[in-house]
């Protein structure tokens, strides 16, 4: 399966006020396409997750942790950790790539 970026927003932007939307999900992995406006209001996921930044620059909170972006970028959060994007451009999209099972993997 292949989906372009231009594919991935041209869905998102077909589902009238959504911010993310699913492109493919296979056993616990799903891809999606995320495009917030103006705020980041997400909470923690129950599994990890990889975003690789599409468009737009801004600075993402990876707990408790503030680091610029742009795009290119591939930012990796555990599960169940607080993060955000925040004072990001209006031109901000992202990848999102969550995957293995709830709770991610135990820290040793």
């Amino acid at each position: 399966m292949q989906i372009s970026t231009d594919q991935a927003l041209k869905q998102l932007n077909s589902q009238d006020g959504a911010v993310f939307t699913t492109l493919i999900k296979r056993g616990s992995m799903s891809v999606e396409v995320y495009r917030p406006h103006k705020v980041d209001n997400q909470t923690p996921h129950l599994q990890d997750e990889l975003y690789v930044i599409i468009s737009g620059t801004g600075d993402f909170i990876n707990d408790g942790k503030r680091a610029a972006f742009k795009p290119g970028d591939m930012l990796f959060v555990r599960a169940g950790i607080e993060h955000r994007f925040i004072d990001f451009t209006d031109d901000f999209a992202t990848w999102v790539i969550f995957y293995g099972p709830d709770g991610g993997e135990q820290q040793v």
